[in-house]
């Protein structure tokens, strides 16, 4: 690479941590390239001698991009996860999204440092759907303040749908879908209609869902093809929802309207010519 790669992206490529955690360390000084301070936009290339704390950071090939899914109970920390998977170099795994710690569900880690960078910005972007546990049965009006979404900052979320799914005792259970939401985001609206809830748990991220296969406490390998999809179902979310709306039945009835008619003084006007030239 003969113009090098910025310090963070070279890093993050390598499993050491997110861009944001290794621009982090370069604004606290905690980084060297050839005994010079690091700055950020700093350049570097693999000739370079790096160092976190004075310990030589060793040159690494770029992760493999590779993802695991977790079923995560609630209350079990993400860190017990990772060490269970199998690590490369220690490379440290990075959470996507993660859920907060008193909820659960679906959990994606990866060891790629960029890859996480962008599978957060595509997580913005997709259909996430949740299994909500409150207390009691939600009547028509509590059910409308949830499908409105609105939150604590004003800020609308992006709710597709909020049904019943079940229940047992004084236990109900409803299936969110929302775009862009994260766990704390979908708790939030559900408080604020005035429910009290006792769970969260994420059952699916665009394409990527739990089955009954990975049962709590299991991860597994993200095969690339879904992977590739996930990223791509982003993009096309992002894309349905910019792309222009058809118009109102009316408006497209007078369109067609105005041009029949058209046509019809068109026809009538080379008849007439047709019948003078007769």
């Amino acid at each position: 690479m003969p113009d090098g790669v910025r310090l963070q992206k070279a890093l993050a490529q390598r499993g050491f941590g997110s861009r944001r955690e290794v621009e982090s360390w370069i604004r606290a000084g905690r980084l060297t390239v050839n005994g010079q301070v690091a700055s950020l936009g700093m350049r570097v290339r693999d000739s370079d001698q790096i160092r976190l704390d004075g310990r030589a950071v060793r040159r690494r090939a770029p992760a493999a991009q590779q993802v695991f899914v977790c079923h995560r109970s609630p209350g079990e920390p993400l860190d017990q996860y990772a060490e269970r998977l199998p690590h490369a170099g220690g490379r440290r795994f990075i959470a996507v999204s993660p859920m907060p710690l008193h909820d659960g569900g679906l959990e994606l880690l990866t060891s790629d440092g960029e890859l996480a960078a962008r599978l957060q910005r595509a997580a913005r972007e997709l259909t996430t759907q949740f299994s909500v546990r409150v207390h009691g049965e939600l009547d028509e009006t509590r059910l409308a303040m949830v499908r409105e979404g609105r939150l604590d900052s004003g800020e609308p979320l992006a709710v597709k749908s909020c049904l019943p799914s079940g229940g047992e005792g004084s236990n109900r259970w409803y299936a969110l879908a929302a775009r862009g939401a994260r766990g704390k985001d979908v708790r939030q609206i559900f408080e604020r209609s005035g429910a009290l809830v006792s769970r969260v748990l994420r059952t699916q991220l665009g394409p990527v869902a739990l089955d009954r296969s990975l049962a709590r406490g299991q991860s597994r390998r993200l095969g690339a093809q879904t992977l590739t999809e996930l990223l791509a179902a982003a993009g096309s979310e992002r894309l349905a929802e910019l792309a222009p709306r058809p118009a109102p039945r009316s408006v497209r009835f007078a369109a067609t309207a105005h041009r029949s008619s058209g046509r019809s003084r068109r026809g009538s006007r080379g008849r007439a010519a047709r019948g003078r030239q007769r």
